[in-house]
């Protein structure tokens, strides 16, 4: 019973792996990702530093929340004015 509970889990893993892999590939999304599964701990540690590094560097470029709702606040503003005419 355990070793058909396992297989069956087994099995539901490597398709979503598949699934992700393909949604990966499609995607604009970076192709490095396809695969990792079979890396050794140590490369798995070393990637995902690298991304959350990216990550990092993703956020410190986006705008503060203030900001962003300032933006937005302003650009409502504009499309309520009158155009010419």
């Amino acid at each position: 019973m355990v070793f058909l509970i396992q297989n069956t889990q087994n099995r539901d893993g490597a398709a979503i792996q598949a699934k992700l892999d393909e949604l990966i590939r499609v995607s604009e999304g970076s192709n490095a990702f396809i695969g990792i599964e079979y890396l050794t701990q140590q490369e798995v540690d070393e990637f995902r530093a690298h991304c959350e590094a990216a990550a990092a560097r993703a956020q410190s470029r986006a705008p503060s929340a203030a900001n962003r709702d300032a933006l937005a606040a302003g650009a409502q503003q504009t499309a309520e004015l009158p155009g010419p005419g």
